[in-house]
């Protein structure tokens, strides 16, 4: 199981807080480099010993030779390079195999919420289900997994453990022998997934929609079983794994014979072993860099497969014993259950202005924005560019006409809205509302009407320009901007009652028009021509009250 050590290093202090992770042995560094690390310090020593007192004058120069040469051209193997794009690819891959890793309880909630019915048979369509997802993750694990397999060799440990039933097997094993090819992983999914489609038949599922949704989850656990069998299959280039391990290993090699001490005449070499005196008793310099790099690769050898049996791996078993019982908490246990609905203790205060601590030290002021504390002191308002307004629109509505502290009183806050006068001036319809004909007939009652209707829209014409200079202070700004907006709506709608009359006396012009030129083709039919005048000045006057109605509303 991966070692975990966030509890050690959650809080920094001093001179930090890794120096104590450096004395664990289990997934550490010493553990997986000890055996390799030793071998070298053998090898090294080795040819240390050969060359001070095995070795001949004759021979002792062939081997000084060989140092020259391992120490000049071993540097210019890439090793920094190689190993580190390899160990980065490897992480990657890593917690990506862990992500990918596929969880039921999505699906245990979807199940407990949409298979309804507290009978016992409807508690065995949801426990099924959540058996069988766990039984196809489990399979899944038996083939990437050696510890895994040692657990479940056989189909009878499935059915010893309770994830899978004796005529299950059977149907297993006998589809194993008429396809020994592929494995059947699946299987389990399929019968979930038939249970499902019963359920929804029987009326537990309500919707079809409900269905789809269960079903589209099962699909995303399949992906993610599907998933693992890919990564087991198709691994890190081989050829990028050998370049890697030969990179290491050659260099070490020739670091054994290029970082000995040797002992020449020549002035160069004189000076480099004063300064190298070191070498002769420990290859410090060598023994670290070899602890760095070969540790490098350990990582990625290591990491490469996190389904073994390593430190740091993946603990599977627990995966498996886990998922079983929190699925079958959620389906069976948790079904339909919650506790008492209660009011919480900020019910009446609608939100807590601030929680409790435990321990009120701990409280901290809440975070700034980046720019809270700007320093704003060299932007002065003349740098500011100032705008005239030319329309309503660009009006400054902050400065409140009539506003005075009779309004303030107290800690009370008045929200306030500035005054906006809407003006309505005279349009050619509204001036065409009082134009009639010459052609049209009026009688006296018809201009006494007229000259009441233009008193009328004269004073509703006064009222909207000109806005009332005294007001009650008692009055809420809310009512007073509902009432400018109830005067806005009849200014609107006296507006389209003089366009419809416009309409309508255009009709009449023209229907007037028509009347005169028939009564100059047929000159014989005076009973007609009388009775048109009648129909025409009732017709005026039935539109002429409409409207003047509607200029009253």
């Amino acid at each position: 199981m991966t070692v975990s050590y966030t509890a050690e290093v959650a809080t920094c202090r001093r001179f930090g807080c890794f120096w104590k992770l450096l004395v664990r042995w289990r997934a550490s560094i010493y553990k997986i480099i000890w055996a390799d690390l030793l071998a070298f310090l053998f090898a090294f020593y080795a040819m240390a010993f050969m060359y001070r007192y095995l070795l001949g004058d004759e021979n002792k120069r062939t081997f000084e030779n060989i140092v020259e040469y391992c120490r000049s051209y071993g540097a210019l193997i890439p090793l920094s390079f190689v190993l580190g794009f390899y160990v980065a690819i490897i992480v990657e891959r890593w917690w990506s195999q862990y992500i990918t890793v596929p969880w039921p309880d999505p699906l245990a909630v979807y199940v407990s919420a949409l298979v309804r019915g507290q009978d016992e048979h409807g508690r065995l369509m949801r426990r099924t289900i959540m058996r069988y997802v766990c039984l196809s993750l489990t399979m899944v694990l038996t083939m990437i997994s050696p510890g895994i397999k040692r657990r479940f060799p056989t189909y009878d440990y499935f059915v010893e453990t309770g994830l899978l039933n004796k005529n299950e097997a059977l149907i297993i094993t006998k589809m194993d022998e008429k396809f020994p090819k592929h494995s059947k992983y699946w299987m389990p999914l399929m019968w979930a997934c038939s249970i499902m489609t019963r359920a929804r038949k029987e009326g537990r599922i309500w919707d079809d929609f409900s269905l789809k949704s269960m079903i589209d989850e099962l699909n995303k656990f399949r992906a993610g079983c599907n998933m693992l069998t890919h990564y087991d299959m198709i691994s890190v280039p081989l050829v990028y794994t050998q370049v890697v391990t030969l990179a290491v290993y050659t260099y070490f090699l020739a670091a054994i014979f290029g970082h000995q001490y040797i002992e020449m005449n020549e002035k160069k070499y004189i000076e480099f072993n004063e300064k190298n005196i070191v070498n002769y008793y420990f290859p410090v310099f060598s023994t670290l860099e070899f602890f760095f790099f070969v540790g490098w690769l350990k990582v990625a050898e290591t990491l490469i497969c996190p389904f073994g049996d390593d430190d740091d791996d993946f603990e599977l078993n627990w995966v498996i014993d886990r998922n079983l019982q929190v699925s079958y908490l959620i389906v069976d246990e948790m079904h339909n259950d919650h506790p008492t609905l209660v009011r919480d203790q900020y019910w009446d205060e609608v939100f807590p202005n601030e929680l409790p601590y435990a321990d009120e030290s701990q409280r901290h002021a809440p975070p700034e924005a980046s720019t809270a504390k700007l320093d704003l002191s060299k932007i002065t308002s003349s740098q500011i560019p100032k705008r005239t307004p030319t329309s309503t629109s660009e009006r400054d509505f902050t400065d409140f006409d009539g506003e005075d502290d009779e309004y303030v009183k107290g800690n009370e806050l008045r929200i306030k809205f500035a005054s906006r006068r809407f003006d309505i001036h005279r349009s050619s319809s509204s001036v065409s509302f009082l134009d009639f004909s010459p052609l049209e007939p009026m009688d006296d009652d018809q201009d006494a009407q007229d000259g009441q209707d233009e008193g009328d829209e004269e004073e509703l014409m006064y009222d909207l320009q000109d806005e009332p200079s005294t007001r009650e202070s008692s009055k809420d700004d809310f009512d007073r901007l509902r009432e400018e907006r109830e005067r806005e709506r009849h200014a609107r709608q006296l507006q389209h009652a003089a366009m419809t009359f416009d309409l309508l006396k255009g009709e009449l012009h023209h229907l007037s028009e028509s009347g005169n030129q028939s009564e100059a083709v047929s000159v014989q039919s005076p009973p007609s021509d009388q009775s048109s005048p009648s129909r025409r000045d009732s017709t005026v006057q039935t539109e002429k009250s409409f409207v003047t109605k509607k200029s009253k509303e």
